[in-house]
């Protein structure tokens, strides 16, 4: 099992440890449902080291990204990031990932962490332009501060002018004490806040910073299973659950990140542009429980008929609705926003309801 530079902190506090994705990770501190509106209503910190970077570098970097990214990173000016996929050749997602531009020629591309081998594979395979890649994964940690008072307590760390920052930006400075920390207006919880980059080495003295600047405000720490509920509660896609290498893009509603411009040739551009123009046999949509349940992933979607019509790729309960809600494949005749379907759970039919994403506003 590998370890973030936090693991002894982690260990410390409490946390309960879980393999994930090669790493040994908090899974929870105090227990989800507490973190989660720790999150929503205040802050919370979680290590997100686990996470990989690669460095694309040189007068070739812009036409690899274009190559192997769905997104358009051409429009990114340097300090700006955009949410992308790699299409893998066959419809499919090789991974989602965060595009940074972080100078004229050189990009930033943060990918999940349980993908890191097989990306840096599919990104050195799809090189033919000689960009010059570096996969930097076990140098950089990363802290997420997510909440809405996130900005006041990092506030106190650092001269950058954090309400400056508009969301999707970045500035690269000086952050409790240590410099070049990539401090970033991201995030995967909906709560607002940033996402900081920083060498190993500087990691446990920001930690520590972070945590002493936030004691007034009661700063947690917050687990990955916090995580998923928050993600879930915005209706953002999770690879290996609601996106995959057998789900296209187009199919995923990541429409808006799959960008058909004259000036960009990227993997699968025809092949996802014929699937947008005739449309797809199954979308990914949000549901909303109409009776007490919570709908797990691999649950099975039906109509009223008890026919199948599709399948659960996330489910839970919602801290802030207090209901279950889920994502997942339906046939394109039931994605209407309102409509009815029910979800099997132990051989009950649960009624559901389409609804528009996010769950919370």
């Amino acid at each position: 099992m590998k370890h973030t530079a936090f693991y002894e902190i982690h260990k410390e506090l409490g946390a309960k440890l879980v393999p994930f994705a090669g790493f040994e990770m908090p899974i929870e501190y105090s227990g989800i449902t507490n973190e989660h509106m720790a999150v929503r209503n205040n802050v919370g910190v979680f290590d997100v080291s686990h996470m990989g970077e690669f460095w694309v570098k040189g007068p070739k970097a812009l036409e690899f990204v274009q190559k192997v990214t769905s997104n358009d990173a051409s429009v990114l000016s340097v300090g700006k990031a955009q949410y992308s996929c790699f299409p893998n050749g066959k419809g499919g997602i090789v991974d989602d990932l965060l595009v940074y531009r972080y100078e004229e020629d050189k990009y930033l591309l943060v990918v999940n962490a349980a993908n890191i081998d097989k990306d840096w594979a599919w990104c050195n395979a799809n090189n033919t332009v000689g960009a010059e890649l570096e996969n930097a994964s076990d140098s950089i940690s990363q802290l997420a501060i997510q909440g809405p008072n996130a900005v006041k307590v990092l506030q106190r760390l650092t001269d950058v002018d954090l309400s400056e920052i508009p969301y999707y930006s970045f500035v690269t400075g000086a952050f409790a004490g240590a410099e070049n920390v990539i401090i970033s207006n991201t995030g995967y919880t909906g709560a607002g806040g940033f996402e900081l980059y920083m060498y190993n080495d500087d990691a446990v003295k920001i930690w520590k910073a972070i945590f002493e600047a936030g004691k007034e405000e009661g700063i947690q720490a917050i687990g990955l299973g916090a995580r998923d509920t928050l993600r879930l509660e915005m209706g953002f896609c999770l690879y290996g659950n609601d996106i995959d290498d057998t789900t296209s893009p187009i199919e995923a509603g990541l429409g808006w990140i799959t960008k058909f411009v004259d000036h960009k040739d990227f993997i699968d551009k025809e092949y996802l542009l014929k699937q947008k123009e005739e449309g797809v046999s199954r979308r990914l949509r949000g549901f909303i429980l109409e009776e007490r349940g919570i709908p797990r992933h691999g649950y099975e979607i039906v109509n009223e008929n008890d026919e199948k019509i599709g399948e659960v790729t996330s489910g839970g309960m919602s801290p802030v609705l207090k209901k279950g809600i889920g994502l997942g494949y339906v046939k394109t005749g039931y994605t209407k926003f309102d409509t009815e379907i029910y979800i099997k759970i132990r051989n009950k039919k649960l009624k559901a309801k389409i609804v528009r994403l996010p769950f919370i506003k």
